[in-house]
């Protein structure tokens, strides 16, 4: 793991836990699409990344983002655990009803989490306050076969590793705490149907719908063009303007030297 992956900028903070509601059924297909080969656009990432800090056992500033390639879908809401769409075709991208299951799981996965994880910090005196982060997510390529991942670090560090072959965590580091954590993790329903469900339906078949979708940004791959020229308002003033074309998907802010 890079140490890039756990980065401190995440748009959505939340501290309240929301009651969890019943889980909805299984997300449904989505056969109104052509299933063809992926071979001429290459192979594309999804990632969901999680920063939950923890400054008390009652106080928990948890951040939410998902990633697709280079561009950002949405996050959770600060307040309600709700998922906030960035991009237009994101949400068209799926049936109502499965949005509404990937909310439910979200939410009931957060309260869980974090109840299992101030319960392992008290029962093994872990001082507050600290940082827990989860990255999970799958490389779907051309031939539609596809490599998923989960990782989770401790306060900036690589903790804990998904083995997909064989569906167990393994350790990083060969502690008491990472071998507790290690245990409840595999037992842990809630980030299990998480799992199964990002690494069986959402990195083939909902992730083929949103390439479809949002073809267009994710071909928008030019390289921004600068253009730079002098004004001068008033005699004594010097003013250079940057004008920027060509946008990519990701934010581009261009700076003077």
């Amino acid at each position: 793991m890079q140490g890039s992956y756990w980065g401190p900028q995440v748009p959505a903070t939340s501290r309240t836990c929301p009651s969890a509601p019943p889980l909805s059924p299984s997300l449904s297909s989505h056969s109104c699409l052509p299933r063809q080969p992926l071979s001429h656009v290459g192979s594309f990432t999804v990632r969901l990344l999680q920063t939950s800090t923890f400054q008390n056992t009652s106080c928990v500033e948890t951040e939410g983002l998902g990633l697709l390639e280079d561009i950002e879908l949405g996050s959770i809401d600060k307040h309600t655990w709700t998922i906030r769409f960035y991009q237009p075709w994101v949400r068209p991208a799926l049936p109502r009803s499965d949005w509404d299951t990937i909310q439910n799981m979200i939410r009931i996965y957060l309260q869980q989490f974090n109840h299992l994880i101030n319960e392992g910090a008290m029962e093994k005196k872990v001082p507050y306050p600290f940082v827990a982060q989860c990255m999970a997510g799958c490389e779907l390529y051309p031939n539609r076969t596809s490599r998923a991942f989960a990782y989770v670090a401790y306060n900036g560090q690589d903790f804990l590793s998904f083995n997909t072959g064989n569906a167990t965590w393994v350790t990083f580091r060969d502690t008491n705490l990472s071998r507790y954590v290690q245990a409840v993790l595999q037992n842990y329903t809630a980030f299990s149907e998480m799992v199964e469900v990002l690494f069986n339906d959402t990195c083939v078949d909902d992730m083929e719908v949103l390439l479809h979708y949002g073809k267009a940004a994710l071909e928008r791959q030019e390289l921004p063009v600068a253009t730079v020229f002098a004004r001068t308002p008033r005699p004594e003033q010097l003013l250079l303007v940057c004008h920027v074309t060509e946008q990519p998907p990701s934010p581009c802010w261009p700076r003077f030297f």
